[in-house]
């Protein structure tokens, strides 16, 4: 097994993330395009992985001696383009080079998984036309690329434009099963169209995030925004609630994605989707606490979430039931549920320290040595 930089790691091969990926249907992918990170996570069985701003920021700081001269091989081969060129520039390289490693899962998998996750600019989640664009671009980047496109009001319209063009896709920035419905039906729409025209569309693999543990972490937040009393554990439940729900109505209907589980909060955003057709997606640093876990690697995801949580959940955050109905978050107000709001400034400011990083390099401070 390749270590991580810096951090020799040894796990267990018969570890119960390991057991998982070879005994049940449930896929584990890395929640990094960390290229050490990423041959762990093979090791362990993982068979996708995820770029985005946030990801890309932190290999590039984390990497300084390997990319800084990468940086400076982009700027002279871009001599006219600024900070934000070059940062997305370095994105892609980072995504192609993980996808490299990807390349053995995907043939195996035929396009199902083998897939490496690279994000559209937030800055776009208004402009359906500008986050299909950059789609076809981050499409044409490598063979086995999945293109993450928010789930905002616009990114729903640029989902099924994108599928019917045969981009496989990867729904973001979602919390709820209004949105995991809409992203579904978009992807329908845009798989038929596709078929119509006579394209096969067995090897696209498309997926679409829940963020499980944002949605908990925004409902922890009202409790003490608003002095709400409660059983504090039952919040720990509110994402994996959600997943579950959205994982049966996705069987019932035969839609034809996956749902994946990412922003890991605790165990039971793994442990409670086993045995699911689902992907897990947590980052390395949690992939290391399940592989050397004494958690038994049993389906759970069947298994109900109790009704006395949901209920309570229901009865004292009315985020909580708009999450959890199918009828109480409109497409057109998916920009202002609350944890969108948060996830898409989260991730602006990623972007702009992306920036950041890159003006360091292309304009070095003067007053530092």
């Amino acid at each position: 097994m390749a270590p991580l930089t810096g951090e020799p790691v040894t796990l267990p091969w018969k570890s119960p993330l390991h057991e998982m990926t070879q005994t049940t249907p449930t896929c584990l992918w890395n929640d990094s395009a960390d290229l050490d990170e990423l041959r762990s996570s093979i090791d362990q069985g993982g068979v996708g992985a995820t770029c985005n701003p946030v990801i890309a920021h932190a290999v590039l700081k984390n990497h300084q001696a390997e990319w800084r001269p990468k940086i400076q091989s982009l700027m002279r081969q871009m001599p006219a383009a600024g900070e934000d060129a070059i940062g997305w520039a370095a994105v892609e390289q980072l995504s192609v080079d993980a996808a490299a490693l990807l390349e053995p899962a995907f043939t195996a998998h035929r396009g199902r998984n083998g897939r490496l996750s690279i994000q559209t600019d937030p800055r776009l989640y208004r402009d359906a036309n500008g986050i299909v664009e950059q789609a076809r671009r981050f499409n044409a980047l490598a063979p086995n690329m999945i293109v993450k496109i928010p789930a905002t009001t616009a990114g729903i319209d640029a989902i099924e434009t994108a599928t019917a063009e045969g981009i496989s896709i990867n729904a973001t920035v979602c919390f709820t099963l209004p949105q995991c419905v809409a992203v579904a039906e978009a992807v329908e729409r845009g798989l038929t169209t596709r078929e119509a025209a006579g394209h096969d569309i067995s090897t696209m693999g498309p997926v679409c995030t829940i963020m499980v543990g944002r949605l908990d972490d925004w409902l922890k937040h009202v409790m003490e925004r608003d002095a709400i009393v409660t059983n504090p554990g039952y919040l720990e439940w509110a994402g994996v609630a959600v997943f579950k729900k959205t994982y049966r109505l996705y069987r019932a209907r035969g839609y034809r994605l996956r749902l994946l589980s990412a922003a890991f909060r605790n165990h039971m955003h793994w442990s409670e989707f086993i045995g699911g057709d689902v992907v897990i997606s947590p980052p390395w640093s949690w992939q290391k606490r399940f592989a050397a876990s004494d958690i038994a690697v049993v389906p759970r995801i069947d298994t109900p979430v109790d009704p006395a949580i949901v209920n309570d959940l229901s009865s004292r955050f009315p985020d909580f039931r708009r999450a959890y109905e199918e009828d109480l978050l409109p497409v057109d107000d998916f920009d202002g549920y609350p944890p969108t709001r948060r996830t898409l400034r989260q991730f602006l400011s990623a972007a702009a320290e992306l920036n950041q990083l890159i003006r360091d390099v292309i304009l070095p401070n003067p007053d530092v040595k």
